[in-house]
């Protein structure tokens, strides 16, 4: 069985069906695509001469802005795993707010100095 799923009796057919809690794949799947596009966009920014807002992110990208951003990507898919596993979808929910705001900015931040 799955971790995160629930087992779900089929009377007629005698068996255990493991399926996803409701509402976890697609909360998780925005958190996939918002990483990606947080990623995509800071590096962008980071090509057209843009800092890092976030004080401990600038600090990890330093030295090399590439590795420090795939560190903090990794420090918030251990996060959202967490949260997954434990069945917190509420906060990969509200986590999915906070970076497709934070995706906003960014683009408002790629025009401006574009």
């Amino acid at each position: 069985m799955a971790t995160g799923a629930r087992a779900e009796l089929k009377p007629e057919l005698g068996v255990k069906e493991a399926r996803p809690a409701a509402g976890a794949p697609i909360y998780f799947q925005v958190f996939v695509y918002l990483q990606l596009l947080d990623a995509l966009t800071t590096l962008l920014g980071f090509r057209l001469g843009a800092q890092e807002a976030s004080p401990i992110v600038r600090l990890l990208t330093q030295v090399n802005p590439l590795a420090g951003l795939a560190v903090s990507k990794a420090a918030a898919f251990l996060l959202a795993a967490l949260c997954y596993w434990t069945g917190r979808f509420r906060v990969i929910g509200w986590i999915n707010r906070w970076f497709a705001v934070l995706v906003v900015w960014n683009v408002c931040v790629l025009l401006l100095i574009a």
